[in-house]
């Protein structure tokens, strides 16, 4: 993802159903290193394994920071058909890698957390602006349209969607 600006307003150019997952972990217990460097080691290489593979339906990432014990990822899909069938997926990285972390969990008593979001947003349903922004979130994954002139508020642009 750039860092070269957009001047203007520009929206993600995307037509059709958005699927928006996000993953991640808080780290409850800093001393049991055990418990959640191998899950902090884990999703790097399973977003490798998605990225290299264009079949997946991963269309793209973004990893974040959320304060000093939480780490997640957005991610943008084509389908919750193709997040759900890698999800279970038994020569994929993820079956292994929930596999070892929940053994890690039982051990851990408590020392890392898991969470996940599903959002399924039907074409017509979503929106992105971005307004003197590099490329980034939706926009960085499908590429930029300027924003027409059809809708200047929110509520237009869904009337006419």
């Amino acid at each position: 993802m750039g860092v070269e600006l957009i001047k203007g307003r520009v929206t993600a150019d995307v037509e059709g159903e958005v699927v928006v997952f996000l993953i991640g972990m808080r780290i409850n217990d800093f001393r049991a290193v055990r418990s959640w460097l191998p899950a902090v080691r884990a999703m790097p290489a399973m977003l490798k394994e998605l990225s290299a593979d264009p079949d997946s339906g991963l269309l793209g990432f973004r990893a974040l920071l959320g304060g000093p014990r939480v780490l997640y990822t957005v991610q943008y899909w084509e389908s919750k058909e193709k997040l759900l069938a890698y999800a279970t997926r038994p020569d994929a990285l993820h079956r292994p890698a929930w596999a070892a972390f929940n053994r890690r969990v039982r051990d851990g008593k408590g020392s890392v957390g898991v969470w996940h979001e599903t959002y399924v947003a039907p074409a017509g349903s979503h929106e992105s602006i971005y307004v003197d922004m590099p490329e980034f979130g939706l926009g960085a994954v499908r590429g930029t349209v300027p924003v027409g002139r059809r809708g200047e508020r929110a509520a237009e642009r869904f009337a006419a969607g």
